[in-house]
């Protein structure tokens, strides 16, 4: 199959986006913490290296002990691990212990329950991902927590997945650091079940002398692990290292030719065996394809300086956020169709408190690649099924239900590398 369109199943439902009024914007969703200052709250989980898995939360009480207990039966708990917690001051604010605990070995596909900080009543329990193929990313951008993300959530929580791919924009907190608080509590029953694995987005840099300190001692990613110095960036490996998975940071510092990055990005590709890795897929922010009005450009100094690099790596798919709406095209290398490009996927709808980015340009000059637009709220499922063969759905918030707007086969470029 030379060409996305090629590979277009029919519609599941929702083929006419003619008769779909999009509902306004929901306010936040307030989650209120009334617990006791030792109680673990915002537990979100990530995944370390070939089968350990980071377990983060946060307590009022800061000299709570960063441990966890886990085993594979509830209320039995076989092992424990000891980590770290760090706390930072945001103007007036001071955060909470967040606590980072490392977990394993695990094995893989397994449910584990498990405890933070020896909260006797407190148990949750997660499942470690599979270690073959198939598997099953859930793929959002753009989050918030309005009535809308509340809604995502709920459709994404309805059906089994393995890991959350998330392209930036977490909290919108914006420097109103009690909103990262209600964020880590209105996700956590999802984030500390299956692993969250995050890219930065532009709300994530707030003003200050750090402009990361907040995102970065709250979502602590596998960057060491994956041989990058900044946490704006990394990589991990997922089914047994049939998936390999490259977050850049739209927001680190320096793309181009020295920036530590991108030689981090050729290196990362670079040890990337295709004959045992048949999927490479990439997450960043802000776009490199964008028809819509919103955000024009803004992921084109990336894009010129990293682009060549994946297009060489014959990476699949290339899933962005930022821009407040659904796109998808056909697989593209510089402004072109190209069958060896990735395909570029747009997902910044998952929620966000500004609303949807409402104007697409008709007559821009990508308008003639792009397969799919429409500016709604929803989430992505891409569920990899063997060495050559992946499904990818978008899923539309239709009040209760999520409505499956878009459907497509895709097909590894593994074997165009390896000729």
């Amino acid at each position: 199959m030379d060409s996305v369109a090629s590979q277009m199943l029919p519609f599941v439902a929702g083929d006419r986006d003619d008769d779909y009024v999009r509902p306004p914007a929901r306010p936040l969703v307030p989650i209120v913490h009334d617990k006791p200052a030792t109680h673990p709250r915002q537990v979100h989980i990530s995944v370390v290296g070939a089968n350990r898995m980071r377990i983060c939360w946060v307590t009022d009480d800061r000299s709570s002990p960063s441990v966890v207990e886990y085993g594979t039966s509830p209320g039995k708990y076989t092992a424990s691990a000891t980590g770290d917690h760090a706390t930072y001051r945001y103007l007036e604010y001071k955060s909470g212990a967040i606590h980072h605990v490392t977990i394993g070995p695990l094995e893989p596909a397994t449910t584990y329950y498990y405890r933070c900080g020896k909260v006797a009543d407190e148990e949750l329990s997660l499942r470690t991902p599979p270690a073959t193929l198939p598997v099953e990313f859930v793929v959002i951008g753009d989050l918030g927590q309005t009535g809308w993300t509340a809604s995502t959530l709920s459709h994404i929580g309805s059906a089994d997945h393995d890991v959350v791919l998330l392209a930036g924009d977490l909290s919108y907190a914006d420097g109103k650091q009690p909103l990262w608080d209600s964020f880590g509590r209105l996700v956590q029953p999802l984030a500390s079940a299956r692993p969250w694995m995050v890219t930065e987005g532009n709300h994530e840099r707030e003003w200050t002398p750090s402009p990361f300190e907040a995102y970065n001692a709250r979502w602590r990613m596998p960057h060491e692990e994956s041989g990058s110095a900044s946490n704006l960036y990394y990589s991990f490996d997922a089914a047994g290292g049939a998936v390999h998975v490259v977050m850049l940071g739209s927001y680190a510092e320096g793309h181009g030719e020295g920036s530590e990055q991108r030689a981090w990005v050729e290196r990362d590709l670079a040890g990337v065996d295709r004959r045992r890795t048949p999927w490479v897929v990439a997450v960043v922010h802000a776009p490199w394809y964008n028809t819509n009005r919103a955000h024009q450009g803004e992921g084109e100094r990336m894009r010129r300086a990293m682009e060549s690099l994946l297009y060489d790596a014959r990476v699949d798919v290339v899933f962005a956020s930022h821009t407040h709406a659904y796109e998808r095209f056909t697989r593209i290398y510089d402004n072109e169709a190209d069958s060896q490009g990735p395909m570029y996927i747009t997902i910044g709808d998952g929620g966000n408190k500004d609303g949807h980015s409402c104007k697409f340009i008709e007559d821009h000059k990508l308008a003639h690649l792009s397969e799919l637009r429409e500016m709604s709220f929803g989430h992505g499922r891409l569920r990899i099924i063997s060495e050559t063969s992946a499904i990818w759905t978008w899923h539309r918030n239709d009040d209760q239900y999520a409505t499956v707007r878009d459907v497509v086969l895709l097909e590894s470029l593994a074997g165009a590398q390896l000729k």
